[in-house]
């Protein structure tokens, strides 16, 4: 298969991810990616080996769109992006597929619509939806099944991830602990997902309870066969991390690495473009979707 042409939307309050996303696959310009507004992008990005590390080697970012045409400049000289264009629908017939990188959920299902209603393949960032009836929208909008691909990247990251051996020391696991800085309807996704996707044996969802605001939540969540306490600390300083309590033992796993994470999700949305069925479960993102509009109230 040819290299894609990819589309990228930006931006959303707070998410670098259309300078970090387009980086992982074009490369980067380092005088203009210095100044970009979020000083951990060049950060972890000068450690990288470019062009070994990229995805260059199966697509290009060639589109970039944003609210603001200075921002979309800014980012396709930071991520040496040929083309800005004046619309979301100006990019439709000039790529193959679009990564949406934004974290306002609440704009999601306007800006794929018309992808979606094209046939291209989006790559909706995190979360998908806090409202079951947003991700019905985007779902109902597809023109073929797994077009739409969206994650928290976090479900891949190596170092969140239970080693074969890890699972046979810790046993079933029954109880499970995230927690993460910023907010629940934002953030909350990043400790939810790495758990659902690695506890498959979790059972049927059961309840969700929540207590605090949007910044200071804690969210309990009530499977079959395994319990889980969820908390957002807002600008309370909190490790990234996840502790599994199984039935011989226990383990917490740290997110340390966003470059490798978001390169593997990436990875992964080009993998389905080539494989559609082997899409993340329609089923399990709409149990995630339940779980962040639940842990609202």
């Amino acid at each position: 298969m040819s290299k894609l042409k990819l589309g990228v939307i930006g931006m959303s309050e707070g998410n670098g991810h259309p300078y970090s996303w387009s980086a992982i696959f074009n490369g980067y310009d380092a005088a203009y990616m210095n100044n970009c507004p979020f000083p951990v992008i060049p950060e972890y990005l000068a450690k990288q080996q470019f062009p070994q590390d990229s995805l260059g080697h199966l697509a290009a970012i060639t589109h970039v769109w944003c609210q603001q045409k200075e921002m979309a400049e800014h980012i396709a000289a930071a991520a040496k992006i040929p083309h800005t264009v004046n619309s979301l629908e100006d990019m439709i017939g000039k790529v193959d597929a679009v990564l949406l990188a934004r974290d306002d959920a609440e704009n999601h299902a306007e800006m794929s619509l018309p992808f979606l209603k094209a046939g291209l393949p989006v790559f909706i960032d995190k979360p998908f939806a806090i409202k079951i009836s947003e991700a019905e929208k985007m779902w109902a909008a597809q023109q073929r099944a797994n077009q739409v691909f969206s994650c928290s990247s976090l479900r891949y990251a190596n170092e969140l991830l239970l080693t074969a051996e890890e699972k046979e020391n810790i046993g079933e696991i029954k109880i499970v602990e995230g927690s993460i800085m910023k907010k629940w309807e934002t953030y909350g996704i990043h400790i939810l997902e790495p758990v659902i996707a690695q506890i498959p044996g979790r059972g049927k969802l059961l309840a969700v309870k929540s207590t605090g605001d949007s910044y200071q939540k804690q969210v309990l969540v009530h499977w079959e066969n395994t319990s889980g306490y969820f908390k957002t600390t807002g600008n309370t300083p909190s490790p990234l991390e996840i502790k599994f309590f199984g039935t011989k033992g226990n383990i917490t796993k740290v997110f340390r690495d966003s470059f490798n994470a978001f390169k593997n999700s990436l990875a992964a949305f080009i993998h389905v473009i080539q494989h559609p069925e082997q899409n993340i479960p329609v089923e399990e993102t709409l149990e995630l979707v339940t779980i962040l509009e639940r842990g609202q109230a």
